[in-house]
């Protein structure tokens, strides 16, 4: 599946070192990575994926072997093979799935916030059903949406991240795969199960927030085992939205690990 896909580069700039791809997560889109996708584009060529079922992507079934196909078939039809890939999340699972599958179309690997594990996605699998059953009236304004999502989504920065998923005005709807999301949510919570002895020898660069417990001690083994090479920083005073809570943290670990690898 081609994913819709935003790209940003520089006008004079070395386009011979590989692209840096970002990888969104769970119900967000490839312009959640905007700032930082653009800082990187002032020296590299930088490509923001929507994965399927996500923004203006194609829908479908979702496990991390599909999602990360797709990022593969993606890049390969805009060139942009081997790259340097950033996964927050969801995104961050397919992209240690990506590496670990095609180990030399990936140059190196940055994960935020999520272990290569079953588990994360907190009350995401009951919210994905929530708002897939979710009856939406004739008409909807962004404070009528605020309103009835509230019902379901306690915290406002969710429910910000799930109105940009819904069409406003008259007939509402959903412009996400929202029922394909709902029917995937195991595969996504979960890991799949992987062949003995697969590894992905790149720079690997996990950034944890330092309030979250998506990365746990109890991973740091099969991190090793599939990553042997990762290195983990952890940003103390953030959550799991690590690059948006500390945007200027991320921004300079993100930079010192792409320009090393």
């Amino acid at each position: 599946m081609l994913l819709n896909t935003i790209e940003l580069g520089p006008e004079n700039g070395d386009l011979s070192r590989p692209p840096v791809v970002f990888l969104h997560g769970l119900f967000g889109r490839g312009r959640n990575f905007g700032f930082f996708q653009r800082r990187m584009a002032a020296t590299r060529r930088t490509l923001a994926l929507d994965l399927r079922n996500h923004g203006k992507s194609p829908h479908g079934p979702m496990d991390y072997p599909t999602l990360a196909a797709d990022v593969r078939e993606t890049l390969s039809a805009h060139d942009a093979l081997p790259a340097t890939v950033v996964g927050h999340s969801m995104g961050g699972k397919a992209a240690m799935m990506l590496a670990l599958s095609y180990p030399t179309d990936v140059h190196s690997l940055l994960v935020a916030d999520i272990a290569p594990a079953q588990g994360g996605f907190a009350q995401s699998d009951q919210l994905a059903r929530r708002m897939a059953d979710l009856s939406l009236p004739d008409f909807l304004d962004r404070a009528g949406a605020d309103a009835l999502l509230a019902h379901d989504i306690a915290e406002k920065p969710v429910r910000d991240l799930m109105m940009m998923n819904l069409d406003l005005g008259e007939h509402p709807h959903w412009n996400i795969g929202i029922h394909e999301i709902a029917r995937s949510m195991p595969a996504i919570v979960g890991w799949p199960a992987l062949a003995a002895g697969i590894h992905y020898d790149g720079p690997t660069l996990f950034i944890a927030g330092g309030r979250s417990r998506y990365i746990q001690q109890a991973n740091h083994p099969v991190m090793r085992q599939l990553f042997p090479h990762y290195q983990l920083d952890i940003i103390p005073d953030a959550g799991h939205w690590v690059h948006a809570q500390a945007p200027a943290e991320f921004l300079h670990l993100m930079q010192q690990f792409v320009e090393a690898a």
